[in-house]
């Protein structure tokens, strides 16, 4: 029925991510995680002659007790905060009781020694938890509907919380402390705990005001720069800046502060690219960084740090970008990675300068590689002609170049099976990440780039846009990439995709290149829909509206449903969660001018009965 994808042999990816880096990397490169490993070396030899790892300077409250909050909202109903005062924790879809037994088991040994063994344990969803964010939503406003004792319980929550963490996980002890993006994602939950304190001489105080410091000190040892810029640079910077801005009368606090501010400028350019979409081609990440950003320049803009002014600019074109991919529902689309994560919690969101977009029936965004086509009904196609991720390792990019998704009045139709893990699920990470996994076309059953490890890829293949046309009621896009370019005998893969009187989508994929190949091409199911046979097409149920799909030139769609060998037909609605889907399938062997697909998408909405 299709090609078997070829198993690879396992390779302890930890040592491959060492070479990979030694690969890419620049002299700077080396020198840094030279030092990097140094001051690793010193804790370590710290802690076997018993000496505390740093020493935090003496602090006047008046320094701290002065900032401000940067202001959060959110949208936490009853249920969520009785959940939440009952003991459940943002936990990813995971065993809390597995987790808790792991950190637990973990507690007491210096973070290097922390074996997260994945088969085990999904080192990402034991952070979440640690991540505090479940008392932020306590710490920023009072919980709405709530009263009696379990308002006095809400009241001291967000308090208590972070100073059981913190006894609970003294630096550098347990696996909380292997990744400084984490660090730096809880030095702001620390920051408003310390803001409602009463007492700014109670050891409570110098507990946070310690923790703080610890994690500041540690984070300005292994940030993310280099092959390791991305997000996580992001949140070890928003780290930094909180940490410099309530120790800026000492050293190390005003260095911090000037590396976090250095480094937020300076990536503003790189994350967010000049077009307002996101270097990392993922939606969700962009998100995530976009948050992350407004959350600093509200602390920084309250305090009278920083002028924020162009690092907002930036953001408001990020803005204009997700929402040009928003449904009727306000949905994005799972393009790429995802894990998840929130700058502030879930269900919140720091204050954002948003405007109320107006778009058209065709958006381009020319450098991150993106196009929307919307139709009657809310119909929205999302066209991907743009890059493999952020160079040089593409830590979290996917293989989907040309790819499409389409959505109808808020439902989603065709999509992107997203991430499902990123840890513990060797071959499932793989099947996610690939091209197989995506509505554009696989050849030889081999991904558009080549997979070194969960997060990094070789190889990378390019994607540009051809030509737009737009008529009096129709337009059309072309783009190609070469990642097929890499083999013995190459191909080409060009798409151009039609839209035709706002409700008639036609796909058009051909090739060129030398030799015989095997093309597969895929359109991916989401689970709610409910497709059905009719003759030679398919035709798809979602709400009230029927989409069919049908392929010319010969053969027709297959149903794919589920298939654990080889891996196909799966989507992922949340991180760790994975669900049967459908994928339309059509192969064909050949020379790359004998193939040619051509998929007609035609929608209809029902008419009821009662009309």
């Amino acid at each position: 029925m299709y090609g078997k994808r070829v198993a690879r042999s396992p390779v302890n990816e930890s040592i491959k991510t060492v070479l990979l880096r030694l690969k890419t990397g620049s002299p700077g490169e080396f020198l840094f995680r030279a030092k990097r490993a140094y001051a690793g070396l010193r804790v370590r030899q710290g802690l076997r002659n018993g000496a505390p790892p740093v020493h935090r300077p003496v602090l006047k409250p008046e320094n701290w007790r002065v900032l401000q909050f940067p202001v959060i909202f959110t949208n936490a109903d009853r249920e969520t905060v009785e959940s939440i005062l009952g003991g459940k924790l943002f936990a990813l879809n995971f065993d809390q009781d597995e987790l808790r037994s792991f950190e637990k088991s973990n507690r007491q040994k210096p973070f290097w020694q922390v074996e997260a063994d994945s088969r085990r344990i999904d080192i990402r969803a034991l952070w979440e938890p640690a991540r505090l964010q479940h008392a932020t939503l306590f710490a920023t406003l009072h919980p709405m509907g709530l009263s009696g004792p379990a308002s006095d319980r809400a009241s001291d929550f967000a308090l208590q919380t972070v100073l059981k963490w913190i006894d609970d996980n003294p630096f550098p002890y347990g696996p909380h402390y292997m990744s400084a993006m984490e660090c730096g994602l809880r030095i702001p939950v620390f920051f408003l705990a310390l803001k409602r304190i009463g007492d700014p001489a109670s050891g409570d105080a110098a507990k946070i005001l310690d923790a703080i410091y610890q994690h500041a000190w540690w984070i300005s040892k292994r940030l993310s720069l280099y092959s390791s810029l991305g997000n996580h640079t992001i949140c070890e910077c928003v780290g930094l800046v909180f940490a410099g801005a309530v120790y800026r009368d000492a050293d190390p606090g005003r260095r911090w502060l000037r590396t976090g501010l250095d480094l937020l400028e300076n990536e503003i350019d790189h994350q967010v690219l000049s077009d307002g979409g996101p270097a990392e081609q993922s939606l969700n990440y962009h998100r995530f960084v976009l948050d992350l950003y407004w959350l600093a320049t509200d602390f920084l803009e309250k305090n009278k740090i920083h002028d924020c002014s162009r690092l907002k600019q930036r953001l408001r074109l990020g803005e204009r970008f997700l929402a040009a991919f928003q449904d009727l529902e306000g949905k994005l689309p799972s393009i790429g990675d995802s894990d998840d994560g929130y700058a502030t919690a879930p269900t919140a969101c720091p204050k954002r300068e948003v405007e109320l977009f107006e778009f058209g029936a065709l958006e381009t965004f020319p450098e991150s590689g993106y196009s929307i086509l919307r139709g009657d009904h809310g119909v929205l196609l999302t066209f991907d002609h743009g890059p493999l991720g952020m160079p040089p390792l593409f830590n979290h990019g996917h293989a989907d170049a040309l790819a499409v998704t389409l959505s109808i009045s808020g439902c989603s139709v065709l999509v992107d099976p997203c991430a499902f893990r990123y840890n513990g699920a060797a071959q499932f990470r793989r099947y996610f990440k690939g091209t197989e996994a995506h509505n554009t076309v696989s050849i030889d059953g081999l991904d558009q780039a080549v997979q070194e490890t969960g997060f990094i890829w070789s190889h990378p293949y390019s994607a540009k846009l051809l030509g737009v046309v737009k008529g009096s009621d129709f337009i059309s896009l072309s783009a190609a990439h070469d990642g097929y370019a890499r083999l013995g005998e190459p191909v080409w893969h060009q798409r151009s995709v039609f839209l035709i009187k706002k409700n008639v989508f036609v796909i058009r994929d051909t090739f060129s290149g030398r030799g015989r190949h095997v093309f597969a091409l895929n359109f991916h199911i989401h689970p709610e829909a409910k497709p059905f046979r009719d003759g030679t097409r398919w035709r798809i149920r979602v709400g009230k509206f029927e989409v069919f799909v049908e392929v010319s030139g010969g053969g027709s769609f297959q149903h794919v449903h589920g298939c654990m060998d080889p891996i196909l037909g799966w989507y992922s609605p949340s991180y760790g969660i994975r669900v049967p889907c459908g994928v339309l399938r059509r192969t064909a062997a050949g020379t790359p001018e004998q193939v040619l697909f051509e998929t007609l998408i035609y929608i209809r909405e029902l008419i009821s009965l009662e009309a």
